[in-house]
């Protein structure tokens, strides 16, 4: 009976992985028709019906390219580093709350940060082995830029613990089911969203593939299979973090349809801010991060304390 649940745990992860992967050719789909759209202009709409293959016949064309290898570079690094990152961003979708089959995870949240900060070194690696300058530079700054914005991530999602007192993300449910903690917690809501901006290198702080300066950042040396791959793992994240955003502050984890467009809206935040700001310069970010959210998170950290201890 025990084998037959873990077989049926193995089957529910690898549909849920093929579901994931599916949703991040539609979500890059998305992407290309909202940007269209934003310059005036229409976006892929050959392939298929109004281009709903275009995402597929990407990645077909990727993965049957060839491989380059780099007389110079640091060979296992080089090729694992991408085959890691994508494998993180998937793990990271086991600590959905499901209700039904799969895992429970009473300390969701942690697993959260352990994934994401895993991730930091697996971008520096590929940064790192490529031993090309401008990949390294961008592997560089992308380490800053992460480990910066885990520290706002972090004391962010604190307040939340606090108002919930548990890491498990299907408790959030019970405690929004009369008010989200959007209302509640407002200013936080939008700082994690800026900041989960920044932790998956996305505009306007897409510092570590600064094309203007950097020629494509820490990925500029990876062509088909390995780019293909950097590119799923960022969209994963993408899509990860849309619906964390939302078992946060929008009512909770549900199998609805109102909950799956809530994690849509928030998928085209992302997009429609690639279409809109400019790049941060890269001493702002920082500032950001560490001047501004910082305090702010603190300030409401105490807050949200007072309110418990006076509540309890």
């Amino acid at each position: 009976m025990i084998l037959f649940d873990y077989l049926n745990i193995l089957i529910g992860m690898l549909i849920l992985i093929i579901g994931v992967l599916i949703g991040v050719a539609f979500l890059t789909l998305l992407e290309r028709k909202v940007l269209g759209y934003i310059q005036i202009r229409k976006g892929p709409n050959k392939l298929g019906f109004m281009g709903l293959l275009q995402s597929f016949s990407d990645a077909i064309k990727l993965f049957s390219k060839e491989q380059m290898y780099l007389n110079y570079s640091n060979y296992f690094c080089y090729y694992f580093s991408p085959i890691l990152g994508f494998m993180m961003s998937l793990l990271l979708w086991m600590l959905i709350p499901y209700f039904f089959n799969l895992l429970s995870f009473n300390l969701g949240l942690l697993f959260f940060f352990s994934c994401t900060s895993l991730g930091v070194y697996i971008i520096m690696a590929s940064g790192w082995s490529s031993n090309s300058n401008y990949s390294l530079l961008g592997g560089l700054r992308c380490a800053a830029q992460t480990i910066s914005y885990e520290v706002s991530l972090s004391l962010i999602l604190m307040s939340c613990i606090i108002m919930v007192m548990d890491f498990n993300l299907l408790k959030f449910n019970y405690y929004q089911s009369l008010v989200w903690f959007i209302f509640l917690m407002m200013p936080l809501s939008f700082c994690w969203f800026s900041s989960s901006l920044a932790e998956t290198n996305r505009t306007p702080f897409d510092f570590a593939e600064g094309e203007s300066e950097l020629v494509s950042g820490f990925n500029v040396e990876y062509s088909s299979g390995g780019f293909a791959l950097i590119f799923l793992a960022e969209y994963t994240s993408i899509m990860f973090m849309s619906l964390l955003f939302s078992v946060l502050y929008l009512g909770g984890y549900s199998l609805t349809l109102m909950f799956y467009i809530k994690v849509v809206f928030i998928s085209f935040f992302f997009i429609w801010v690639r279409g809109t700001l400019p790049r941060y310069r890269y001493d702002k970010l920082m500032y950001l991060s560490w001047k501004i959210y910082l305090p702010i998170s603190l300030n409401f950290l105490l807050l949200f304390l007072g309110l418990k201890v006076f509540i309890i």
